[in-house]
């Protein structure tokens, strides 16, 4: 394992030839001392010396015989594949609205309470309209969102409030707006000043900086 080095390969390959058990056992709780010093990481993971013990038998090839703390490992059981976790299939009737939002509809319709009834219909016509907007970048009328609901619904769920959902982007508007500041205008002096478009005036000054200073004109 590259991350402990050659040394503390070294190391278990001579633990390995100790024939003394007693002291056999001692050199590999040194060696776990050692691989603990060596990759401090390790201490913020949940119990971290059960896979320094691991990280030991594996290095020295399940070959090690000491007692160890924990189950010892086996080539077995470190080649195994683990199961593989059921993906969850569901099948929207509505894929543009998500299976998430379909669940709370039928929430909404098992409510007796007309007020919490009421409350999952605004939430609900809203995240319709959300919806709507990130997806087609434009602005759906509200009957638009109580006719689908309607027809999702059978007519059993209808919203009072009215979904204010912003059609447009701040980065959009401000770039539309020239920046941050005030809009941007057509002819828009940049020298700013009193100048004209560099006139030069007929008392001897010269107005072409832009910026209506008194420059007498320079005699050569």
């Amino acid at each position: 394992m590259r991350e402990y080095g050659r040394h503390v390969q070294k190391m278990i390959e001579h633990v390995l030839t100790i024939e003394d058990p007693e002291r056999r056992q001692r050199q590999a709780y040194s060696v776990i001392e050692l691989m603990g010093f060596l990759n401090p990481h390790l201490k913020n993971v949940e119990d971290f010396r059960h896979k320094l013990w691991d990280h030991l038998f594996l290095i020295a090839d399940f070959k090690l015989d000491v007692k160890s703390p924990y189950p010892i490992p086996t080539r077995e059981t470190l080649k195994a594949k683990p199961d593989p976790l059921p993906y969850p299939k569901r099948h929207p009737k509505f894929s543009h609205l998500g299976k998430n939002l379909e669940v709370i509809i039928n929430k909404a319709l098992k409510e007796e309470n007309p007020e919490k009834k009421l409350g999952f219909a605004n939430a609900v016509a809203y995240y319709m309209k959300l919806a709507y907007n990130n997806w087609h970048k434009e602005i759906v009328h509200d009957d638009a969102i109580q006719s689908e609901l309607s027809s999702i619904t059978n007519g059993q769920l209808t919203f009072t409030n009215t979904p204010f959902v912003k059609a447009f982007r701040p980065q959009q508007e401000n770039r539309d707006r020239g920046g941050y500041g005030k809009p941007r205008g057509k002819f828009q002096q940049r020298g700013g000043g009193n100048g004209g478009g560099g006139q030069r005036r007929n008392d001897g000054r010269d107005n072409r900086g832009g910026g209506g200073g008194n420059f007498k004109k320079k005699r050569y």
